[in-house]
């Protein structure tokens, strides 16, 4: 009887032991899924980088450069085969964002939105960090465009006047 208590004693505490290291093993599984995107290709500039605003929207792109690199929104976004991402600062380190968090205004630029011609103004970097929000919260662009609009406007009109005897007399034949 004694040897069957000893018995039932021993099996009983290896049985504990053994189940409590099994509940740590179970414990211990992480089953995670996920897509290992690798990070663009390094694109290193030696200088905080000029900007040219893309007509119609908010967003930057870096000119005269054989990358697509944009600004938007306090961060850095680079385009490549259909992913993005995005980064503090324009030299990276970059991180994948899926297309649902990617800002809409950036899946929808057009297509050729890095053709920016050579006379748009460059934006210095220094006046990029320290005026991109209060422009976008202030619309500034938008009042640009219009005050673009209506000098357009006015010098269509005073071209018009030039040739308004012109005009004139053509019809009046």
């Amino acid at each position: 009887m004694k040897s069957t208590k000893m018995y039932i004693t021993v099996f009983g505490t290896t049985l504990l032991v053994l189940s409590a290291f099994a509940g740590q093993g179970m414990a211990g599984i992480d089953i995670a899924v996920g897509i290992n995107v690798p990070p663009p290709p390094a694109y290193v500039m030696t200088a905080p980088p000029p900007v040219v605003l893309i007509p119609g929207t908010y967003v930057y792109v870096v000119p005269d450069i054989n990358v697509q690199i944009l600004f938007y929104h306090g961060l850095w976004w680079r385009p490549i085969e259909g992913r993005w991402y995005s980064s503090r600062s324009y030299n990276g380190p970059w991180r994948f964002v899926r297309i649902e968090k990617t800002p809409r205004v950036l899946i929808e630029l057009p297509r050729d939105y890095y053709r920016i011609p050579r006379e748009n103004r460059r934006i210095p970097h220094a006046e990029l960090r320290a005026n991109w929000d209060r422009w976008e919260k202030e619309r500034h662009w938008d009042s640009q465009r219009r005050e673009e609009h209506r000098d357009n406007y006015h010098e269509r009109d005073r071209h018009e006047e030039r040739r308004g005897d012109e005009g004139d007399r053509h019809f009046e034949r």
